[in-house]
């Protein structure tokens, strides 16, 4: 009750109108924040005056949102434009590369929509503000999660791609991206904490930290399956070591490591900052007043993954180099026509995943580099 008087007794008219009503209330977010925060609606208005300027850290975010955009766009063009590309693994990572994207892009407009200019919002603004960067780091994920099952599908089962099985690769993606949607889109719908002050979350104020905690939970249960996924990938390299030359197995090893090591450096800060926020609040809890540099250090992730999943790729990187020249960045006087000369050769990732999508035999033996 203090803190609701902390509010300018704001608590108790909000509670008297149903929630979706609610949705297009602009004094809602006001003292919701002040709520969530702790602060009074004249500490309140003191923060939103100080935050009309975009800090240093936001500049930061909006610098890398952008080479995150670049990069993924790249990967996206070259997946297109190149038939040879046109296979189970790479249609994995240009949906992989369109999320990544997609989170980049929501990232900035969340960066332009925050600090005092979240007070000039409505409720349902705020969700789908919110909920478009919830819905692209979700799918981020998903397509992480999507392709550790198909690297080990590939790997342990045979003709799992071939020319009639495609489908399992498109509803695979479909169901990333349906789940991602659903995934975001549970607050708008009525997961929230509106009419519900003591359930809201001090990171994201008009979040019911019950969802806060599901969203960590589903997120964790997906970071645990993809560590499963790779320790099963790992063992059975190593279990093949004899038949295998030893430069596949540990390319393989280390692709393995820098996928893991990556996705949990990125990712574990922001999954703690969540968890703190649904047990505590920021008053007992004062890193959740940084929660921003957690969630930024979070979409870091999004610009390191065409790295790991595409530049491992050698006709991928030669096909970055036909693009970029395309666009006149690398063509230093060559003649335009030599952007679009055909790949002659197939790296080990393309060469593995055509080689072997009609074969009825175990694909372990001769590939062990389809990373």
């Amino acid at each position: 009750m203090n803190l609701c008087r902390k509010a300018v007794g704001l608590c108790h008219p909000v509670t008297m109108k149903s929630k979706y009503s609610q949705y297009y209330n602009r004094t809602l977010i006001h003292s919701y924040y002040a709520f969530a925060k702790n602060m009074t609606t004249h500490d309140l208005e003191k923060v939103i005056e100080n935050k009309k300027q975009l800090t240093t850290l936001h500049i930061v975010i909006v610098v890398l949102c952008t080479i995150i955009i670049l990069e993924n766009l790249l990967v996206l063009i070259a997946v297109c434009r190149n038939k040879k590309f046109h296979s189970a693994m790479f249609f994995f990572i240009g949906n992989l590369a369109f999320s990544d994207l997609l989170a980049g892009s929501a990232y900035i407009a969340n960066i332009f929509l925050s600090g005092s200019r979240t007070f000039e919002l409505v409720p349902v603004q705020w969700f789908i503000r919110e909920g478009t960067a919830f819905i692209a780091l979700a799918a981020s994920v998903f397509s992480l999660l999507a392709i550790a099952i198909e690297r080990y599908i590939a790997i342990t089962k045979v003709k799992v791609y071939g020319s009639n099985k495609t489908c399992r690769m498109f509803l695979l993606i479909g169901a990333c991206w349906v789940t991602s949607i659903l995934l975001g889109g549970l607050p708008i719908i009525g997961w929230n904490c509106i009419n519900n002050l003591p359930e809201c979350s001090a990171v994201l104020p008009l979040y019911s930290k019950k969802y806060i905690l599901f969203v960590v939970t589903i997120f964790s249960l997906i970071l645990l399956s993809i560590v499963i996924l790779y320790v099963r990938i790992y063992l059975i390299v190593r279990s093949s070591r004899q038949e295998a030359t030893n430069a596949p197995a540990y390319a393989l090893l280390k692709t393995v490591t820098i996928v893991l090591g990556v996705f949990i450096m990125c990712w574990l800060p922001a999954f703690t900052i969540l968890l703190l926020d649904s047990s505590c609040g920021i008053q007992s809890c004062k890193i959740l007043s940084k929660a921003e540099m957690f969630f930024g250090f979070a979409t870091l992730n999004s610009a390191l993954n065409p790295v790991i999943y595409t530049l491992r790729s050698k006709d991928m990187r030669k096909e970055f180099l036909r693009v970029l020249c395309c666009w006149g960045v690398l063509q230093s006087g060559r003649p335009a026509e030599r952007c679009l000369v055909p790949l002659k050769s197939s790296s080990s990732l393309e060469h593995c995943t055509n080689k072997h999508e009609h074969q009825t035999t175990p694909i372990m033996q001769d590939c062990t580099t389809c990373v």
